[in-house]
């Protein structure tokens, strides 16, 4: 049997000793820039896919190769698969939900704190000689503790509720929006309360995103949602660039429509320097956390992934169904 791996060998590698990988299976690895033709010219057999989050695996891809029985990403996100082309062709595509959510939570809050204390200019001003100041400046300015903001949760997931546990120890005031509330009892256990959509943009002092991309949810944060949100209040994304209209998020920073960003994720990924955020003047740059889409890749979280990635494989070579199944398959 054979497995297409998109995902960088070194990984593999690493974290190789804390998995069970089949034996007799023939490990083919591949770019995230190698073509669909290309894929088929040499591996149309394979029977199964490790894919890095980010890789595209298509709808043309799918029903040619004809010994393929599973795809799965190596992390949450699966949106770059096409799982109806996989479940009309009766393939599994699987993803390693909640292995991350501990530390994109830790992310997500990182983010919160350096944009309350300006981490990255404050920084630079210490580096230019200009320690007194920046924090003379921030004095009179003020600076706002993260206990006495009201967060704003949309989607209340197992990241979101990471978040919501890690901020109970800053004394902040949590709610969260979810197309389907959340059990009173679950409410109580990570002392959040629910509020609808409208009011949550409008009320939050930080709004932080914790949903997948879908047609729903794609641009979610456009020119109307910014423009309704607190001209003090902060954004934050640790979930997927897709989430947000970009040219819109641009305009709102350079207006000072809204107080900040801190962003963990953009689109496309790999990040281009033409895109918009990266085009801020000086005035607006300053507003801006970017991190380069770390928060679910600390070591844990990956050993973890790899283990459910292997563990699946041997399971649908053994004649078992394999667990966290996306596609319905």
């Amino acid at each position: 049997m054979k497995i297409i791996i998109f995902v960088d060998p070194n990984r593999i590698e690493k974290y190789k000793q804390y998995c069970d990988i089949p034996e007799n299976l023939e490990l083919i690895y591949l770019s995230q820039s190698t073509s669909d033709a290309e894929v088929l010219e040499c591996a149309k057999n394979a029977d199964f896919i490790f894919a890095d989050a980010i890789k595209e695996i298509s709808g043309y891809l799918i029903p040619n190769m004809p010994n393929l029985k599973l795809i799965h990403s190596e992390g949450v996100g699966f949106n770059r698969i096409d799982i109806e082309a996989a479940k009309r062709n009766g393939i599994y595509v699987c993803n390693n939900p909640g292995v991350n959510s501990g530390a994109v939570a830790e992310q997500t809050i990182m983010l919160m704190l350096g944009l309350q204390r300006k981490l990255i200019w404050g920084d630079h001003m210490v580096r230019t000689g200009k320690q007194i100041e920046a924090k003379e400046s921030q004095i009179l300015e003020g600076i706002t503790e993260l206990g006495d903001c009201h967060v704003g949760l949309i989607g209340f997931g197992a990241i979101a509720k990471e978040t919501a546990k890690r901020l109970i120890s800053f004394g902040t005031k949590v709610s969260y929006y979810s197309r389907r509330r959340d059990s009173q009892e679950m409410e109580q256990e990570y002392n959040v309360e629910y509020m609808p959509l409208e009011e949550l943009i409008s009320k939050c002092d930080i709004i932080s995103l914790h949903v997948p991309v879908t047609d729903e949810t794609k641009e979610m944060v456009n020119k109307d949602f910014l423009n309704r949100m607190k001209q003090s209040a902060l954004l934050i994304n640790t979930s997927r660039g897709e989430l947000v209209d970009q040219e819109a998020l641009k305009e709102s920073l350079i207006q000072g429509k809204i107080a900040g960003a801190g962003l963990d994720t953009l689109t496309p990924e790999p990040v281009t320097l033409e895109n918009p955020l990266l085009t801020l003047q000086p005035e607006a740059k300053g507003r801006v956390i970017f991190s380069p889409h770390i928060g679910g890749t600390t070591e844990g979280a990956f050993r973890k992934m790899h283990q459910g990635v292997w563990n699946n494989v041997r399971r649908v070579i053994n004649g078992q169904k394999p667990v966290n199944i996306v596609n319905g398959s």
